[in-house]
């Protein structure tokens, strides 16, 4: 999301030791699927019907301008087809996320619709959602939540069949348009990802923004929180059902865009943008905790990057994700092979 700035090289920095130390993984295979517009970004990645969805942002800036949701489709992960878009005129559209619903029937996408506000020159956000049967088809783009709110991934709980995700707004206390020293974060859960009812405020210091959530196979919860004041060094949470208390770690990290996944073996993977073995920012994978991140492959990438999906299939990890290191911003898929995880 743009109206974050992206923090310094210096703020992103850790030893570089701690990539050659933590367990390694390896870049089996790299794929540019779509650069045909001025700037795509911001991706997301899943399998649904037996085939790979992933979704990006797609307009002519990385801010400023209008900008639609594309889907692209795959049924082995090499050759990508153009399968769809989500647009609403007038209106900026970012940051899409898939979920497969509970039912496994649907597939349900959540992203920030940034527009006009009521003051001349400044701009307001508020969540949208779609829903398809077929991947091809989606239903217009509908209002969730309230003005200034980011609900950034939605996650389905396993244990009781809810959608969950976490919001924050850079206006909580006076509506806004323009941020405030402190921002607010708050989970929200939903029976069916129309209507969402507040679950937990969430205790994260300086300007809490951009969150992902998951549930684990033990039935407890993390979330894993960018921050864009103070150390801007992220934090992660945990906590056990009803998921209205959570503890925090602060992390040595920053952490940008950031998603992670549970593994079948029980570890996590996570992916941001950050520092890697070679200089400046670049998408890098992290083998994560419940308390910390360490890194362990840089992706190629570099400048504007970040914002990946994480799918587990077939004994690897595939990763999309957005880069701008050979010239214009541009979606990517990877494939990766994670030696410590055993195949189930």
């Amino acid at each position: 999301m743009k109206t974050l700035a992206l923090l310094t090289l210096a703020s992103l920095a850790l030893p570089l030791s701690a990539m050659a130390q933590a367990p390694q993984a390896e870049l089996v295979s790299i794929q540019k699927i779509y650069d045909k517009g001025g700037h795509q970004a911001f991706t997301d990645l899943t399998r649904f019907k037996n085939l790979f969805f992933c979704c990006f942002r797609e307009a002519q800036d990385h801010v400023g301008s209008d900008g639609s949701i594309r889907i692209m489709i795959s049924s082995t992960g090499s050759t990508w087809v153009d399968y769809a878009t989500i647009s609403e005129k007038g209106t900026d559209l970012r940051d899409p996320k898939l979920e497969v619903t509970p039912d496994g029937k649907q597939l349900y996408l959540t992203c920030t619709a940034v527009f006009e506000s009521s003051v001349k020159g400044l701009k307001t956000r508020q969540p949208r959602y779609s829903k398809t049967t077929d991947g091809k088809v989606w239903t217009p783009p509908q209002k969730l939540l309230a003005l200034g709110d980011t609900l950034w991934r939605t996650a389905v709980n396993p244990a009781d069949k809810k959608f969950y995700g976490v919001s924050f707004n850079m206006h909580p206390t006076t509506g806004g348009p323009k941020p405030e020293p402190e921002w607010s974060l708050k989970s929200y859960t939903s029976s069916d990802g129309s209507v969402w009812q507040l679950s937990s405020i969430m205790q994260v210091p300086n300007q809490p923004n951009e969150t992902t959530l998951r549930f684990l196979k033990d039935g407890s919860a993390l979330a894993l929180v960018r921050r864009e004041a103070g150390d801007k060094r992220g934090y992660i949470g945990s906590a056990t059902a009803p998921y209205r208390e959570w503890k925090w770690t602060p992390l040595t990290n920053v952490v940008q865009g950031q998603n992670f996944i549970e593994l079948p073996d029980g570890s996590l993977i996570a992916a941001s943008r950050g520092l890697g073995k070679t200089p400046g920012a670049h998408t890098v994978l992290y083998k994560m905790t419940p308390t910390s991140l360490e890194p362990i492959l840089e992706l190629p990438s570099g400048g504007d990057c970040s914002y990946p999906g994480l799918l587990w299939h077939e004994n690897h990890l595939w990763v999309s994700y957005y880069s701008s290191h050979e010239g214009k911003a541009s979606i990517y898929i990877a494939k990766v092979k994670l030696p410590w995880v055993t195949a189930k």
